[in-house]
């Protein structure tokens, strides 16, 4: 891989270790994982141990201290590029680690995140609804005050790290009647009266990933687990929100980077009528189509990476790459799928995997469509 500007000597021996990590402590367990549809909580004590969760998380609770974002980025980057997406790292460290780090009391610090950084805690985030889902104030989950506890009422879906988790971020409204300015964010935890989890998703891809229906029937949740100020919910999802995007988007354009090196491998050493099939100026075009795509979509996604770790990434740039490089995966596999011929449709070759792994990354965290109106917005139109 050629180094680029953006890391240091100290985040290249990061990389490094994150891939021997990758090497012993995933790849060998994978394959069972996608069967059982859920990963072994064995992975994350041992991502804990590794110092791989709660990067940017103070030292006291057992965090890596005041560590950069490029340092999620990079383990992101590497589970990509080795086609593991069953750990629900990123949902912990880049989505939920943002809210905790921001918006937790000192006691609620001390409660959550030492198991947080151990691996001890597993969490999710609870946004998606069965009829709301990229329109968060259509949510129909509620939350009424009810003297030291709110009573918590609804259901979610699609949520990653649903089965698994031990505290889960749930998006309700405290007051309906105020619209945007009337959600909260509650932290549900794991064995509440009322708190159930439905069946584990069956899905396309990513099949080693926990994603479940969740449900709160009349759950009493202490005023203790608010997240931040109550009706303030809102403001912060959408300042997270582009944090989610980045990664989502630089993990896209690692995947597609990796799948294009293994098809370009695949083409050299595969021939047809007495040569590499490489060697056709189609097929030849064609890679040459996606170097050139991958190669003009770096510079923005190392652009925004290096935004976001200064704290000055915007709504509409995390949009952009979340739509551009999310909907280049998909290009990019989709052809190394065709130059693979017969062999790509066999779920044991990795692009038959990758293929089924990369359709939701232009659904989840926001589709298309609606980065496209984010940024339409940003334009004034």
């Amino acid at each position: 891989m050629v180094r680029r500007e953006i890391f240091t000597d100290e985040h290249i021996a990061f990389r490094d270790m994150v891939r021997s990590f990758i090497d012993k402590e995933i790849r060998p367990f994978h394959e069972q994982w996608e069967r059982d549809g859920v990963v072994s909580r064995d992975v994350w004590l041992a991502a804990g141990r590794q110092g791989l969760l709660g990067i940017d998380i103070d030292e006291e609770y057992g965090g890596g201290g005041n560590a950069d974002y490029r340092y999620y980025l990079i383990l992101g980057e590497e589970l990509a590029r080795a086609g593991v997406h069953g750990p629900g790292f990123a949902v912990h460290n880049d989505i939920n680690g943002a809210y905790f780090r921001r918006l937790c009391t000192d006691e609620q610090k001390r409660r959550w995140l030492p198991g947080y950084c151990s691996g001890d805690i597993i969490t999710a985030i609870a946004m998606s609804e069965p009829a709301a889902g990229s329109d968060l104030q259509g949510i129909k989950t509620t939350a009424v005050r009810d003297g030291d506890d709110y009573i918590l009422t609804g259901s979610k879906t699609f949520i990653s790290n649903g089965i698994l988790a031990d505290l889960v971020i749930v998006v309700a409204k405290t007051d309906p009647e105020a619209g945007a300015k009337g959600v909260s964010l509650l932290v549900v935890e794991r064995g509440m009266k009322g708190f159930d989890r439905g069946r584990n998703l069956d899905k396309v891809g990513l099949h080693a990933q926990d994603t479940a229906e969740l449900f709160f029937d009349n759950v009493r949740v202490p005023a203790a687990n608010l997240l931040g100020e109550e009706g303030q919910g809102f403001v912060y999802l959408m300042h997270n929100l582009a944090r989610e995007r980045l990664a989502i988007g630089a993990a896209a354009l690692a995947g597609a980077e990796a799948a294009f090196e293994l098809t370009l491998e695949y083409c050299k050493t595969r021939s047809a009528f007495g040569r590499p099939i490489g060697k056709f100026q189609h097929n030849r075009f064609t890679l040459a189509e996606m170097k050139t795509e991958l190669t003009v979509a770096r510079p923005f996604t190392d652009r925004c990476v290096m935004a976001e770790s200064e704290g000055r990434l915007s709504a509409e740039e995390a949009a952009m790459l979340k739509w551009w490089n999310t909907e280049l995966l998909v290009k990019v596999v989709d052809r190394c799928v065709q130059l693979h011929g017969g062999y790509g449709y066999m779920t044991e070759y990795a692009i038959a995997k990758a293929y089924q792994d990369a359709r939701i990354q232009t659904i989840f965290g926001g589709t298309t469509e609606i980065m496209k109106e984010i940024i339409g917005r940003g334009l004034g139109v």
